[in-house]
């Protein structure tokens, strides 16, 4: 079903009931915060809405307001092509990788290999079991990693939960061999610190190294102690990566005393993350850069010795920021993307209540010349129609649409859907695409959405939490240039040179 072109028709009639704005500070105020629940190890959890706000969510259904329960709605520039269900592995659908003919789909129980030869008719190559959340999952050459970030009793694809409080525990990176693609082979393993909430490539020729990012650690935690200001960097050989190991943890947030030098969140920031790490980081290879969303910090820093990475700026938003969360550069490296990811993604954060400047995109510039560059404030961008009191959605992970002069990303927005915005003007960024689904209930907050939408040769990917693997085709005259672009392999999180 297609809905009206224009946004500001969807735009909802809802307000935000009592118990769900009590809902949403509870998750500010609780702890740090985390991508979502960990249903990869134990179900997920529903929340109830008031009765109210039940009222509202079914108002608005019939009045057209946002659309129906498990309705699909799109804008009539995208097509939605297919959806591929759940099958093996039911746990949390997470993020996206590429390589050739073949998408890469992470879930909190293993991975799933797509041939996405005909988009039309992905068909599925390999599921592997492998639990252990959330399994951030990236391909370079004939080796595919993936990121643990719960405590398992051991590093295997057999391991089951075990308290982070135990030595024994383990949490990190994983690696396998794609050489036959229908029968990945698990063959390296290394612990990190705090485990690897996410992780990001800087693949060279006859190396990979990967930047481990995690967070939140723990007097209590054996193996992951505070204070935790830096990321790990791991080295894989490619040739024997049996040998992968840590080769340094450089301290990004250097500070005296238990705490670090990160932002200290509440008392002093109320609603803002402390920073005890990194969620995410994106790399530019070509610029020798990297961006780093930092729980309560945005970073930039040099990688031209990528086992010694250098933080060259750092900027804090105390006021609209509650969790950076992910960061996406533009094409000439002088914009970078960041996310605030407000409740940790479990919570209805896109509404009149929230407003347009929390959880949602910070846009900034990058201004000077080498290691003086700095990082500069320009506006917000979040979708443009509210959703429901039962829909989780904030910003999440997205990527560049590669258009020679233009700035154009598409992005997922939980069960806000998936977005397609431009930032040309970094003082305007404007909507020009979107799908999405209604809520996955009217009666209960139920986490759900789009985790990651990508775009790759062509089409936009993405990776529903509860719905499976989407993929959509954007048919427009200011993006149709980019299927002229065609990659071999793409790691969002290791930005390409789309034009070089």
């Amino acid at each position: 079903m297609t809905l009206l072109n224009d946004p500001r028709t969807r735009r909802r009639r809802l307000g935000v009931a009592a118990a769900a704005a009590g809902l949403l500070s509870a998750l500010l105020t609780a702890g740090p915060a985390m991508a979502i629940p960990d249903p990869g190890d134990s179900p997920a959890t529903s929340k109830e809405v008031s009765k109210s706000a039940r009222a509202e969510v079914r108002d608005a259904i019939e009045s057209g307001g946002i659309p129906g329960q498990d309705e699909t709605v799109h804008s009539d520039n995208i097509e939605h092509l297919t959806n591929i269900p759940k099958d093996a592995l039911p746990g949390t659908n997470s993020d996206l990788a590429f390589q050739g003919r073949y998408a890469f789909a992470g879930n909190y129980d293993g991975f799933r290999i797509f041939d996405i030869k005909n988009p039309k008719k992905p068909k599925t190559v390999a599921q592997v079991l492998c639990p252990g959340s959330q399994n951030d999952i990236s391909v370079s050459g004939n080796l595919l990693f993936l990121s643990t970030d719960s405590s398992r009793s051991d590093s295997s694809c057999n391991s089951t939960t075990q308290p982070a409080t135990e030595k024994s525990s383990w949490e990190g990176m994983k690696v396998f061999d794609i050489s036959d693609i229908r029968n990945p082979k698990y063959v390296a393993a290394v612990e990190t610190a705090c485990g690897s909430h996410t992780h990001t490539l800087v693949p060279e020729r006859k190396d990979v190294y990967i930047y481990v990012s995690s967070y939140s650690p723990n007097a209590a935690y054996p193996d992951c102690q505070p204070p935790h200001d830096g990321i790990s960097v791991i080295k894989v050989p490619r040739k024997a990566p049996e040998r992968a190991a840590v080769v340094n943890f450089p301290v990004l947030f250097p500070g005296e005393g238990p705490d670090g030098g990160g932002n200290p969140g509440a008392p002093t920031n109320p609603g803002v993350s402390k920073t005890t790490g990194c969620h995410d980081i994106t790399v530019l290879p070509s610029e020798d850069l990297a961006a780093g969303a930092c729980m309560g910090d945005g970073i930039l820093f040099s990688i031209k010795d990528p086992e010694h990475p250098k933080v060259i700026d750092r900027v804090q938003d105390n006021v609209n920021f509650a969790f950076w969360h992910s960061a996406t550069f533009n094409q000439r490296a002088d914009k970078v993307v960041f996310t605030d990811e407000l409740g940790g993604g479990g919570a209805a954060t896109c509404n009149a209540e929230i407003g347009p400047n929390r959880g949602a995109d910070g846009i900034y510039d990058i201004v000077g010349r080498g290691d003086h560059r700095k990082l500069v404030f320009r506006s917000y961008f979040k979708i443009p129609r509210h959703q429901a009191d039962t829909e989780n959605c904030v910003a999440h992970n997205g990527s560049l649409i590669p258009v020679k002069g233009k700035d154009i990303m598409v992005q997922a927005w939980y069960q806000g859907g998936v977005s397609v915005w431009e930032f040309t003007d970094s003082s305007r960024p404007r909507e020009i695409a979107y799908f999405e689904r209604g809520p996955l209930s009217t009666d209960t907050l139920i986490t759900g959405g789009s985790w990651s939408a990508y775009y790759y040769n062509g089409y936009i990917y993405s990776n529903d939490i509860a719905k499976g693997f989407d993929v959509l085709k954007l048919s427009d005259r200011r993006t149709d240039p980019a299927a002229r672009v065609r990659l071999q392999e793409l790691n969002t999180q290791t930005q390409p040179d789309y034009f070089d």
